[in-house]
C-alpha cells in the first residue's frame, strides 16, 4: 500500500541497489515449503478498505460494508474476509504498550467490530506493519507510531483476544535485504502460530521496497504475498514492476510465477479494482478473469453499498470464482503467449480444465489452442463459456473473437473416453527476476530455534508524501 503522490527518483535508486545486488548474486531463488497453518486452502475472498477509501475509515462504514457484503450476495458468492486497512488505530498504545482502536473512528473497539462481523457470517481482518511507523503514518498522513516492531508477540495475542482472522502486513520500508525481510516478515509469522488461533497471514514485502515480491517463493513465510507494486484502476500504467501498476502489467509479472501457488500459500497480485472506474466493461472482466485463473485472493475494493449491476454481474461469476477456489489451489500454466494473444490452462479438481484465451492487444483477434495443448487426451469435450454459460461440443478445438484487452474462458470437460493430464509446463515469456535466497529458510511449523537476524525496518519514516 503506497501513497498516491509519485517517489519516482527515490524508487528509481532502490531498483538500481536490488539489481546490482541480482547481478552480482546471480543465482535464483529456489521455491520454498509451504506455511502449513490450517488456512487458505484456496484463495481468500473479501473486502479491504483502502482501495476506495484510504484512511477515511470508521466503525459505521466498516459495519456499513458488512451488511452490504451480506445483502447484495457477496457472501453467498464467497466473499468473507473484511479487511480494515491502515489508520485503525489509535495513534497511541496504552500504557502497557497494547494496541488501541481509535476511540473517535471505533469508539466500540475492534473486539465489538470483530464480533459484529462474525455475527454476519464474516471474518476480521486487520492491518499492520513490521516497521515502527505504518505506512500512512511515515508519510505523514496519520499521526501517531504504532507499528509492530518489537511488538510483535504482543500485538499477535492482542489480534487473537480480537478475533482476528486475516493479518495484512505491509513492510512500509526502504531498507534492508530480501533476506532481512524475510526474517522480519517470520517474527510475525511465528507470533502468530503461537498464539493458536488460525489467522491468515497476508504480507507485503514490496511496500516502498522494490520489488523484491516476485523474488522467491514466500510460501514458507506466508498465507499470501504480493507480487507486484500497488494496483491502480487503470489498464496499462507502463509500468513493468514500479508504482502504480494497471492490471496487464500485473498479470506480465505474476503469471510466470504459477509454481509458486498452492493450497495455503497464494502469490497476491492486490486487490481488484473492479467497480471503481478507470478501465472499459471488457477490461474489467478480464481483471477479474485473470486473477480467478491465477488462483489470487478475491478481494474487492469497491464501494459494496452502491455497485451497479455490470460490476455485481463480474464479481459474482459463480463460474468464475469456482475456478478460483478449485481444491488443487493451482495457479494456471502459461501454455502460449506470441506477445498478443495468451492462453492459460488450470487443471480442476474434477478433471475438468479451465482455459483462458486473453488478448491483450486493442483489436479484436480470434485465440485458438486445442485440448491437448492444456493436458486433456481424446475427442469428445464440452467448453461452457464463463460469461455466458453457453456451452459448445468440440473434438478438441478450442477457440474464439476475443475483443481487445478482453478474455474468454472456457470451462472443459472431458467426455467419454477423454483424460486428463497436466498442462504442458511451458517456459514463460520472462523469467521471474533473480536474487540470493536467504542463507537460512525459516522453519515453516515453530518458531526458529535461534533468534532471527536483529536486522529491522529503520524508525526514520520513508520519504514523506500524502496518502489519499
Amino acid at each position: 500500500m503506497k501513497p498516491l503522490a509519485s517517489r519516482g527518483p527515490w524508487l528509481a535508486a532502490v531498483a538500481v541497489g536490488l539489481l546490482v545486488t541480482a547481478v552480482l548474486v546471480g543465482t535464483r531463488a529456489t521455491p520454498g515449503q509451504a506455511l502449513e497453518n490450517g488456512v487458505a486452502r484456496t484463495p481468500p475472498m473479501g473486502w479491504n478498505s483502502w482501495n476506495t477509501f484510504g484512511c477515511n475509515i470508521n466503525e459505521s462504514l466498516i459495519r456499513g460494508m458488512a451488511d452490504a457484503i451480506v445483502t447484495s450476495g457477496m457472501k453467498d458468492a464467497g466473499y468473507q474476509y473484511v479487511v480494515v486497512d491502515d489508520c485503525w488505530f489509535n495513534p497511541n498504545r496504552d500504557s502497557a504498550g497494547n494496541l488501541q482502536g481509535d476511540p473517535s473512528r471505533f469508539p466500540s473497539g475492534m473486539k465489538a467490530l470483530g464480533d459484529y462481523l462474525h455475527g454476519k457470517g464474516l471474518k476480521f481482518g486487520l492491518y499492520e506493519v513490521p516497521g515502527a511507523k505504518t505506512c500512512a503514518q511515515g508519510t505523514g498522513g496519520y499521526p501517531g507510531s504504532t507499528g509492530s516492531q518489537g511488538h510483535e508477540a504482543q500485538d499477535a495475542r492482542q489480534f487473537a483476544a480480537w478475533g482476528v482472522d486475516y493479518l495484512k502486513y505491509d513492510y512500509c520500508s526502504g531498507s534492508g535485504t530480501i533476506n532481512d525481510q524475510v526474517a522480519t516478515f517470520a517474527k510475525m509469522r511465528d507470533a502468530l502460530a503461537a498464539t493458536g488461533r488460525p489467522i491468515l497471514y497476508s504480507i507485503n514485502p514490496n511496500s516502498f521496497h522494490c520489488c523484491t515480491g516476485p523474488q522467491r517463493n514466500w510460501g514458507d513465510v506466508a498465507n499470501i504475498w504480493r507480487t507486484t507494486e500497488d494496483i491502480t484502476n487503470k489498464w496499462d500504467t507502463g509500468n513493468t514492476n514500479g508504482y502504480p501498476m494497471g492490471v496487464q502489467n500485473i498479470i506480465n509479472v505474476n503469471v510466470p510465477l504459477a509454481s509458486y501457488a498452492g493450497p495455503g500459500h497464494f502469490n497476491d497480485p492486490d486487490m481488484m479494482e473492479i467497480g471503481r472506474g478507470g478501465m472499459t466493461d471488457a477490461e474489467m472482466r478480464t481483471h477479474f478473469a485473470m486473477w480467478a485463473m491465477m488462483a489470487a485472493p478475491l478481494i474487492a475494493g469497491n464501494d459494496i453499498r452502491s455497485m451497479d449491476s455490470a460490476t455485481q454481474t463480474i464479481l459474482k461469476n459463480r463460474v468464475l470464482i469456482g475456478i478460483d477456489q478449485d481444491t488443487l489451489g493451482l495457479q494456471a500454466s502459461q501454455v502460449s503467449f506470441d506477445g498478443t494473444r495468451r492462453v492459460l490452462a488450470k487443471r480442476l479438481a474434477n478433471g475438468d480444465v479451465a482455459v483462458a484465451l486473453f488478448n491483450q492487444g486493442g483489436a479484436t483477434t480470434t485465440i485458438s489452442t486445442t485440448a491437448s495443448a492444456i493436458g486433456l487426451s481424446g475427442n469428445s469435450f464440452t467448453l461452457v463459456d464463463a460469461w455466458t454459460l453457453g456451452t459448445t461440443p468440440t473434438t478438441g478445438a478450442i477457440s474464439a473473437s476475443v475483443p481487445g484487452h478482453g478474455t474468454v474462458v472456457y470451462r472443459v470437460s472431458p467426455g467419454a473416453g477423454s483424460t486428463t493430464a497436466p498442462p504442458p509446463t511451458t517456459a514463460p515469456t520472462t523469467a521471474p527476476p533473480t536474487t540470493a535466497p536467504p542463507t537460512t529458510a525459516p522453519p515453516t511449523t515453530a518458531p526458529p530455534t535461534t533468534a532471527p537476524p536483529t536486522t529491522a525496518p529503520p524508525t526514520t519514516a520513508p520519504p514523506t508524501t500524502n496518502p489519499p
